[in-house]
């Protein structure tokens, strides 16, 4: 037997038939409810059939509507635990955009809102509270920019909390994304109140949904200045070691997102490779001859005339493997790699000016046929470390190739041609290579690299 409190009467008219006062069980299906109307009548076809509002605005009734009706009184019942269960059916059926149209049409959406700035509830109710609203918000029926800016700080105060319920805090993660990504002035608002510091903090626990969503957000808002934070806030240490070598493997969602953190912080390395070498610039020329002077101890070249200079440095750069030896720069000009080349030699020579000297050495104590060309080399392994980091290719929305290799390096790019162009050097001298193995020497190389992301 249906509760009595379920139970109300109503008048149902048809033009030409007298009205029917019925006892209507609320929860009933709205299609038995039609078929006894129906009936009633001797109509046939219920199907063909549906109930309209005679007063106020006269739309027809549907199972949402009752639905939305029902849960929107709920909501705003006096009982604490009616008003629990209301909004935890609430977060169930939002899913549904025909029910939120019609709850938002009661501005059902606002009483949320209302709920979370009065933040009365329980973390149960808020949690649920939250949930509805970002699924009803996900239909895209209302816009983001309506929110109050008490609203935002609310829900960024969740975020920033330190220890709160991570319900709740998972769900304000999402709410913030969909912020900053719908205008730039909620992003500007988002940044504001929200720490990076408690952002990096989410990454750090054991909760994958939080370090997911807390990524999500941390994307979001370093749209502009990603490259710079995350070598400023050590942010790739705490990836590699809290995400990347956690006890669990990485989801789906959390791998996209260190995809497109490596994609975009490697594309800050675009310019330099797409830029030719400015025989003009004095700073470029700088380290081309820095490159020649840490390799050979030479005699004071102040103490030298000008063509005896010209000489020297030719046979150097000449035993370094630049091809144009007389102006090294030339090498230089095809892009890419452009100046990335000259980049990475001089980080080699810089970071590790032993193994830089030995491989200059070794190739200047070898017969001329055999010398493993250092510049040319370098060229060529730095075009092929591009190609296979993918430097300069947009993120895709849908990979998730990451490199974990990426995350515990400050300098991928570098450290990487570091260990390849030692490895190089080695295969030659085993290979007994000449110029005509270049090609092969390197296919062989790269053979033994692996790269393979994850």
């Amino acid at each position: 037997m249906p509760q009595q409190k379920d139970i109300v009467k109503i008048a149902i008219q048809m033009p030409g038939a007298y009205p029917q006062l019925i006892q209507l069980d609320q929860k009933k299906p709205l299609s038995a409810v039609i078929k006894e109307v129906c009936d009633g009548w001797n109509l046939p076809g219920p199907d063909n059939f549906a109930l309209q509002y005679a007063d106020g605005v006269q739309t027809y009734i549907t199972e949402s509507g009752r639905c939305a009706e029902d849960l929107f009184k709920g909501i705003q019942s006096s009982d604490s635990g009616v008003r629990c269960d209301s909004l935890k059916e609430l977060a169930s059926v939002s899913t549904d955009v025909t029910f939120a149209q019609e709850f938002i049409s009661r501005n059902g959406h606002l009483l949320l809102v209302k709920i979370v700035e009065d933040s009365k509830e329980s973390n149960v109710i808020m949690t649920h509270t939250l949930t509805g609203f970002m699924e009803l918000m996900d239909h895209g029926i209302v816009s983001w920019e309506n929110l109050s800016s008490v609203f935002i700080k609310k829900i960024a105060s969740f975020v920033n909390a330190k220890p709160t319920d991570a319900s709740i805090q998972q769900v304000s993660l999402d709410i913030l994304e969909s912020m900053v990504l719908s205008s730039y002035g909620l992003f500007l608002q988002v940044k504001q109140e929200v720490t990076m510091e408690r952002l990096i903090a989410h990454l750090q626990v054991t909760n994958q949904q939080i370090q997911t969503k807390a990524m999500a957000l941390l994307m979001a808002l370093l749209q502009t200045d990603m490259f710079a934070f995350l070598n400023k806030k050590h942010l790739r240490q705490y990836i590699y070691k809290n995400i990347i070598h956690s006890s669990g493997s990485v989801q789906d969602e959390m791998a996209h997102y260190l995809y497109v953190l490596q994609s975009v912080t490697l594309n800050h390395l675009e310019p330099r490779m797409r830029t030719s070498l400015d025989c003009y610039s004095q700073e470029q020329r700088e380290i081309l001859h820095g490159l020649r002077q840490a390799a050979f101890e030479t005699e004071s070249e102040n103490s030298l005339s000008h063509e005896r200079r010209r000489s020297l440095c030719a046979k150097e750069f000449k035993k370094l493997g630049f091809s144009n030896n007389s102006n090294p720069g030339q090498d230089l000009v095809r892009t890419p790699p452009g100046l990335l080349a000259l980049d990475t030699m001089f980080y080699f020579a810089s970071r590790y000016p032993d193994a830089y000297s030995r491989f200059v050495l070794e190739n200047s104590s070898r017969e001329d046929k055999h010398e493993c060309p250092f510049a040319r080399s370098s060229i060529q392994l730095t075009l092929i470390l591009c190609e296979i980091l993918r430097i300069g290719e947009p993120p895709s929305e849908t990979r998730s190739d990451y490199h974990p290799i990426f995350f515990s390096q400050d300098r991928l790019l570098e450290e990487l041609f570091c260990i390849c162009i030692q490895l190089l050097n080695k295969t030659w001298k085993e290979m007994r290579a000449t110029q005509e193995d270049f090609d092969k020497v390197h296919e062989s190389t790269m053979t033994y690299v692996s790269f393979q992301p994850q």
